[in-house]
């Protein structure tokens, strides 16, 4: 049994330990504000996009009346061959099960589309060194000058095994700019327009609120319903869970109501959908072209705001029960210490009482 001041050495060990994770606790608390408002004042504009393209599909003709082609092909849908997994997940730990309830979202993709070429995109660091783990990265062919010009539109890849990852993007999280999501939205509309990638899908933490907040794979590629999201699958998170989600909120300050913009939603709905007839000074092919890979790189920019403000809400959770935890062993030791203590004082009188009693 460890003696009285080991006991103390522990204590106090436990007592700095817990001091760090109440700190962490209420700066994730702080962060998870910040990234919640931003989330919500990006909705408006997302919607605002989504209902001018959607105005716009009204009015102009999807299809060409005179060569029956499609305006763009974004909106154009073909048997899924190469699919490409954008995966969104934290940079940093401390988070709980945040980051492995994506990554196991991800592996179940994978397994359910065994029979088809998947491209892999890492978003974050944790999910980056995962996939690097157990995926080869993508190979290119080097290419001549003299060849480059007469292979442009052959595939410029060799593609070595099933699954490969295309590319990783750490940190991007840490400084969420627009431009920087712009550059990967653009790609990933461009890789589908050169029908390098047959579907798009993102696997990321839904955040609406504190308690409502889940694992979803969504489907953003093709452009099959503008406005809706195609969620393929979601997992919801258990009772005991949202318990201890809404336990550290609370005891953090943090509202677990879900933010009313019941009206912000309506009129970014009537958003250019009035009943009267626009004159375009671009054709629909011109307007097509310059909105739908921007209306794409929305739908990757809302997914990161919300799978932050999830991660933040998954570390204050975390935070929270190491806090709780930390107390408990305070309190266990503190328990023991007494004990040991008592045992010893008593010892110490036996010892004394026995020898006035051999005098």
């Amino acid at each position: 049994m460890a003696n009285v001041l080991d006991l103390r050495r522990r204590i106090r060990s436990v007592k700095s330990t817990r001091q760090i994770t109440k700190a962490m606790k209420m700066v994730s608390a702080a962060k998870l504000r910040r990234a919640q408002e931003r989330a919500i004042a990006g909705r408006p504009y997302a919607r605002m996009l989504a209902s001018v393209l959607e105005s716009l599909r009204n009015r102009a003709e999807v299809y060409d009346p005179t060569s029956g082609e499609c305006r763009h092909p974004l909106l154009m849908t073909r048997p899924e061959k190469n699919v490409l997994l954008v995966v969104v997940t934290g940079d940093k730990g401390f988070a709980g099960a945040f980051n492995a309830n994506i990554v196991k979202a991800a592996f179940q993709f994978l397994d359910d589309h065994k029979d088809v070429g998947i491209d892999i995109e890492a978003i974050g660091r944790k999910g980056r060194d995962l996939v690097r783990k157990r995926f080869p990265a993508a190979t290119y062919l080097e290419l001549d000058e003299n060849e480059f010009e007469s292979s442009i539109d052959k595939p410029k890849r060799s593609r070595t095994a099933p699954v490969e990852v295309t590319g990783d993007h750490p940190g991007i999280l840490q400084n969420l700019v627009f431009e920087h999501i712009d550059e990967l939205g653009s790609s990933i509309a461009e890789r589908y327009v050169h029908e390098e990638i047959d579907a798009a899908y993102v696997v990321y933490n839904e955040f609406k609120s504190v308690l409502s907040q889940r694992v979803v794979i969504e489907k953003i590629l093709p452009i099959i319903e503008i406005g809706k999201s195609q969620v393929t699958s979601a997992v919801e998170p258990g009772i005991e869970e949202l318990e201890r989600v809404g336990e550290a909120a609370v005891t953090a300050g943090v509202s677990t109501l879900q933010p009313d913009t019941v009206e912000l939603d309506e009129e970014a709905r009537k958003f250019g959908t009035s009943a009267v007839d626009y004159i375009y000074e671009q054709p629909p092919e011109e307007l097509f072209r310059r909105l739908l890979p921007r209306y794409v790189t929305t739908l990757l920019f809302h997914a990161m705001l919300e799978s932050v403000a999830g991660e933040h809400a998954a570390r204050m959770t975390a935070m929270d029960s190491a806090t709780n935890n930390a107390s408990d062993m305070i309190d266990s030791y503190t328990l023991l210490m007494n004990r040991v203590r008592q045992a010893k004082i008593t010892n110490e009188i036996i010892e004394i009482v026995s020898g006035a009693a051999a005098l």
